[in-house]
């Protein structure tokens, strides 16, 4: 499978891509910009990002947004509200009139922390993960969200990444990219909460595992950071399922969208010295796949 270019702004650090299942786009961040991208196919078609014989479909970039934090992990809320996890804590931002309202901080605002990977869970909540921006040992930490309360799960990791959840609700996942590997954390059925401590799900990745999310079928779909390729993990056992490469070297995190099954992948170019036309940009691949539509974060 052939990937292709689904949107050719180029981001510094882009991440945290969210099909949204209302607004049928895709919405995603660029850290390091400050900036919220977005882009919708514009006719329908087999898929999002191309024509039977791989020609591109016409698409629009539907949001543009430049802010005074950094955004870095999206959830959706309604049709016009995202819940946004920024440097300053979660934010609920509303696309419509573009206000911003706060809806908890996250731990010391003089602590030179940023947040980074996050995703709603399928109980309505929120994970989110902070790090020191040199990615220092055993900062990292990931906290949830949920009916009103922060909460810290996990402390101790450098660059925690790849938070996402088994359909069947069992297990959430999660990496420290640092030393590549990606974890699984049991998880009450009924609230969410974890019932046991985390244990290693994949290890020995020859890349950083970063952004993560799961198929129907419970495979885990992981973008491996420096080796430009995204990776499937087998739900039960954490083999490797499948491998596809793509053109920019700095995957950051996949997004499904389950009506077509097309796979968008973000990308980034900070910290190359010699960076490519495609490394920043976001690509789609058709794939295929049996996604899960991204729960909605209850308020």
């Amino acid at each position: 499978m052939t990937p292709k270019l689904f949107d050719d702004r180029r981001c510094v650090l882009g991440e945290g891509p969210l099909w949204h299942p209302l607004r049928r786009e895709l919405l995603w961040v660029d850290i390091e910009d400050n900036r919220l991208l977005g882009r919708r196919a514009t006719s329908p078609g087999p898929t999002h990002g191309s024509r039977p014989g791989g020609d591109p479909m016409p698409s629009e970039a539907s949001v543009d947004r430049h802010f005074t934090f950094k955004p870095s992990a999206l959830g959706w809320i309604d049709q016009n509200r995202l819940l946004m996890g920024t440097d300053g804590g979660l934010y609920v931002y509303d696309l419509s009139d573009q206000s911003t309202d706060v809806l908890c901080l996250l731990e010391d605002q003089e602590s030179q922390r940023r947040s980074n990977d996050g995703r709603a869970d399928p109980w309505g909540g929120f994970w989110i993960s902070t790090m020191t921006h040199g990615m220092d040992p055993g900062q990292g930490r990931i906290y949830r969200w949920y009916q009103g309360e922060i909460r810290l799960l996990v402390e101790g990791l450098a660059c925690p990444n790849a938070i996402c959840f088994a359909p069947d609700r069992s297990v959430g996942y999660f990496a420290d990219s640092m030393p590549g590997e990606i974890r699984w954390h049991p998880l009450d059925p009924q609230t969410g909460w974890p019932t046991a401590a985390p244990q290693v799900f994949a290890k020995g990745l020859e890349g950083a595992p970063d952004g993560a999310v799961t198929a129907q079928d419970g495979t885990v779909w992981n973008a491996e950071w420096g080796q430009g390729r995204l990776l499937a993990f087998a739900a039960t056992s954490g083999a490797l399922a499948a491998r596809f490469d793509l053109p920019a070297r700095q995957l950051t995190c996949p997004a499904i969208d389950p009506e077509t099954g097309c796979v968008f992948v973000t990308s980034a170019a900070v910290g190359l010295d010699d960076p490519r036309p495609e490394d920043g940009q976001t690509f789609v691949l058709d794939l295929g796949l049996k996604g899960v539509p991204e729960p909605a974060v209850r308020l």
